[in-house]
């Protein structure tokens, strides 16, 4: 084992697995965490012993999005979304998604706001039945970001969507994985081992047939990614500014319902 201040790293033979550990912040993410993460993916994909990766949380989530603490602007009105985006999340989705070897997101709790887009930045999106997933960004102003509107329209299309992104609504893991948002729902007891053994099991497998496969999804999912990430970070620098994203920044402070007004 290996331990960052964010970040814990685990190696059995030829299988990685990573722990995002914030968990009295139920692993939201910060530029702390960010950083090592980024780190640990880099360390990995350059590692030829490493022939699979799981990525999972400490605690009882997986990671609950940006932590506000964190991303709020010093005047505490708007979110710094560009930098965050372009210098964190943005290369960490990309170092995953260009791996080449297999990383298996183990969602051992709660995934919202960018979590999501962690989540579902790997190749594989196992979850505990107790576990869902959660576009939260509308509920306090802003749009998806960090691969979520790329990500999740290439798994369940236009209509699912566009339902997760403007309801901001629960998504229970069973329902998640029947509707095909990620591979398989397990019951709470049975997590833990049966992540393990799909973990054992590609690190044992033919990793080039594996980062081939990853290579022919990328050129027709995902050949757009690098846009799509610039046109988010676009997108949500300009909402984020808005008088509405204040509004949900606050209300999301003080605990009460927002009162937007569309601007």
């Amino acid at each position: 084992m290996s331990r960052l201040d964010t970040v814990e790293l685990y190696r059995t033979g030829a299988a990685a697995k990573i722990v995002l550990n914030r968990p009295d912040r139920m692993n939201a993410w910060s530029t702390g965490m960010a950083a090592d993460l980024l780190s640990v993916l880099g360390d990995l994909a350059s590692d030829d012993s490493v022939r699979a990766v799981m990525l999972t949380g400490a605690g009882r989530a997986f990671c609950t999005g940006a932590d506000l603490k964190d991303a709020v602007t010093a005047d505490g009105a708007t979110m710094d979304t560009d930098r965050i985006l372009i210098d964190w999340y943005h290369p960490i989705v990309t170092a995953i998604r260009e791996m080449p070897k297999p990383v298996i997101s183990a969602v051992n709790g709660p995934a919202a706001g960018a979590g999501v887009s962690l989540a579902l930045s790997a190749d594989l999106v196992v979850a505990k039945e107790s576990a869902y997933f959660l576009l939260a960004f509308v509920n306090i102003g802003l749009l998806p970001d960090a691969g979520s509107s790329l990500f999740i329209p290439a798994r369940i299309g236009f209509a699912r969507f566009a339902e997760m992104a403007m309801l901001g609504e629960r998504l229970p893991a069973p329902k998640a994985a029947d509707i095909g948002l990620i591979n398989s729902s397990w019951p709470d007891d049975e997590f833990e081992k049966n992540a393990e053994a799909l973990l054992t099991r590609l690190s044992n497998g033919p990793t080039r047939s594996y980062a081939g496969t990853k290579r022919e999804l990328n050129h027709w999912m995902y050949s757009g990614m690098a846009e799509q990430l610039a046109l988010e970070a676009q997108l949500q620098g300009e909402v984020a500014r808005s008088q509405d994203c204040a509004e949900g920044i606050a209300a999301f402070t003080e605990k009460r319902p927002p009162r937007f007004t569309g601007h």
